[in-house]
């Protein structure tokens, strides 16, 4: 998949937006994780500063103690992270958890309201970050009212692990997230861009010759393209059309011209004038081979828009075969023809009756007693048209092969009839190639572009 590709910017675009959402779904979640968890250890530190307010006394001498430790053993253990402190109005520290060992908390200096909970944070022993609820609390001894600080106090480490330990759980189902969103992008994006495939698979069928427009069966937003494409596609057509009006309308009219030249010519034969009448044929027929060539070349030129460009090589064949087999030259000869039942390939069936004519007929003029016709296919499919004639000398061979090299200009056997199935070949991109046969004569080689395909398959 390359850079420019459609397909991978849009799942480039796709990739990044499905990320930046998880990451930020991410960072959303875990402030979300961490204001729940912070919320449930308020809860519970506000429940430990009541019970710890509840089980404050005062004995005869006036002096403060608690009637029994909390049930959280965390507060008798040293420096653990949770702590309770009692301080009086003249802050004075009267009584503080066993965790703060020799320490005590550094509470603010502000003023209480009566019965509202104060939340801190302080820095506690080692350096800890402490989340702190205080309330102030009075007390009625016998002689005077007492104003009493109460805290408690827990490590917001706990918040913290809490934190990491919430993301690391999250992050394999983040992870599956985003290769589920990647892969319903994937999908968005082939379906999304599959109407260009079927525009391209159509386009193909357009010039394989399978088809002549594209269908009017794709989404609305491709529609105004297929309608462009087929508007060309006539105006294509039309100018074909025209193309192939006007060549018809030349050839037309240069035939009458020719046939009266072909009349005059009998008439100075008539009175006498050998020579004369032998130029004026010579001409008329090379100025016909002529035409005939270029009506070949201006429908080669217009087959592929209006042909189908597809036909079976084996029925074309046996077709010429048993024309030829009625002409004089071709029902003295024995026609061994080596073919598959049967053999699509990408051909106009008329170019295609054209080319194997031109081929075979060339065959039977110089053939002796046979003509072979084999069918190979290795990375194309191959004709092979053999005689046992008197062949072409290597030397001429070699020019044969030559590409530009027009073969009704060369001797030992060819004619116009090569040449136009050079024109053809050259029109579908084949190749045309000339060696010594096994029989003694001439073996001419077609290979076709691309492979045909056997009947049902």
């Amino acid at each position: 998949m390359r850079i420019r590709s459609l397909r991978f910017r849009l799942l480039a675009a796709a990739a990044v937006s499905v990320s930046l959402a998880l990451i930020a779904a991410a960072f959303g979640l875990v402030i979300l994780f961490e204001h729940h968890v912070e919320r449930r250890l308020d809860q519970e530190l506000e429940t430990d500063l009541r019970q710890l307010i509840a089980r404050i006394e005062l004995d005869s001498d006036g002096r403060i103690h608690i009637s029994s430790e909390l049930a959280d053993p965390r507060f008798e253990e040293p420096l653990s992270g949770w702590y309770w402190q009692i301080q009086d109005d003249e802050h004075l520290t009267l009584l503080r958890s066993r965790s703060l060992w020799d320490t005590k908390l550094d509470l603010p200096q502000d003023q209480l309201n009566l019965g509202v909970v104060h939340r801190h944070v302080l820095v506690g022993p080692v350096a800890q970050s402490l989340m702190v609820r205080e309330q102030q609390v009075i007390m009625h001894p016998q002689t005077e009212a007492r104003r009493l600080r109460v805290a408690v106090a827990m490590d917001r480490s706990e918040l913290l692990i809490a934190r990491q330990a919430f993301s690391a759980d999250m992050l394999p189902y983040l992870a599956l997230l985003a290769l589920t969103l990647l892969g319903a992008s994937w999908v968005y994006v082939r379906m999304g861009l599959s109407p260009l495939d079927h525009v391209r698979q159509g386009v193909l069928a357009i010039s394989s010759g399978d088809a002549q427009r594209l269908p009017d069966e794709f989404p609305d937003e491709v529609m105004p393209l297929v309608d462009e494409i087929n508007e060309l596609l006539k105006e294509r057509d039309d100018a074909v059309e025209r193309a192939r009006a006007w060549t018809a309308d030349l050839a037309h009219g240069l035939k009458t011209p020719l046939t009266a030249l072909g009349a005059d010519a009998q008439q100075l034969r008539n009175s006498g004038h050998t020579d004369m009448a032998d130029n004026l044929d010579q001409l008329a027929q090379a100025m016909r081979q002529r035409v005939d060539r270029e009506l070949i070349r201006a429908r080669l030129r217009t087959a592929g828009a209006l042909l189908p460009r597809h036909a079976d090589m084996v029925a074309v064949a046996k077709g010429v075969i048993a024309t030829l087999e009625r002409t004089p030259l071709g029902s003295r000869l024995t026609w061994n023809a080596e073919l598959p039942q049967a053999l699509e390939v990408g051909m106009a069936r008329d170019d295609l009756t054209e080319l194997l004519g031109n081929l075979m007929d060339n065959a039977s003029k110089w053939a002796c007693e046979q003509v072979r016709i084999r069918v190979t296919q290795d990375d194309g499919t191959r004709l092979l048209i053999e005689d046992d004639g008197p062949g072409v000398p290597h030397s001429e061979l070699t020019n044969l092969d030559k590409r530009g090299v027009r073969l009704d200009e060369q001797t030992a056997g060819s004619g116009l009839g090569l040449a136009i199935a050079r024109d053809i070949l050259d029109a579908y991109g084949g190749q045309l190639s000339f060696s010594q046969s096994e029989l003694g004569g001439l073996a001419v080689s077609v290979k076709l572009k691309g492979k045909a395909r056997l009947s049902g398959s």
